[in-house]
């Protein structure tokens, strides 16, 4: 077992879409970031995976269904079934990481996605003394993803603020 100060994770944030029989399914995308996961794991000196995100409709949540869909080597399955903005996925994985004292933590989204999750995590896991890197997952962009991307720009700051909040984080 690593030591405290060696323990790493990779933090996985979900994504998902109601389906046609009203059930709420990860896309495709996810599965694709959860298959880039397995292959970090086999690259680095990994003691969890942390999946994070929420069910809007009820049922199996985004981390839940992550989870379900690990194929790769036995380590640490952590779910975080709450969060519903990646400002959320960093506020809400950081407590769970740190109890199993992680200080390292490599998170593994969609290319489009790596700045705005760079903006929240880097603030929130760093304020904790967490490191962080991000792997970009080789998933196709698409022009709703990129909308999404942008009009969530308008909240950021409003996100980050309530992600602290949730830490007491003053910074």
């Amino acid at each position: 077992m690593a030591e405290a100060h060696d323990r790493c994770a990779v933090v996985v944030p979900g994504n998902g879409m109601v389906a046609a029989d009203g059930s709420y399914r990860i896309s495709e995308s996810c599965i694709g970031l959860v298959r880039a996961a397995e292959r970090l794991v086999e690259e680095l000196s990994v003691d969890a995976v942390a999946f994070s995100g929420w069910s809007p409709v009820g049922g199996a949540s985004e981390a839940e269904q992550m989870r379900d869909v690990w194929r790769g080597r036995d380590v640490a399955l952590v779910v975080e079934p709450t969060a519903t903005t990646t400002a959320q996925n960093a506020s809400r994985t950081l407590p769970l990481l740190l109890e199993r004292g992680v200080r390292r933590a490599v998170v593994v989204c969609a290319p489009l996605h790596v700045p705005r999750a760079r903006f929240f995590f880097s603030r929130v896991y760093g304020a904790a003394g967490v490191e962080v890197a991000f792997r970009k997952a080789p998933v196709a962009a698409s022009a709703r993803a990129l909308a999404w991307e942008v009009l969530a720009l308008s909240v950021a700051r409003a996100q980050l603020r309530a992600a602290r909040a949730e830490h007491g984080a003053r910074r």
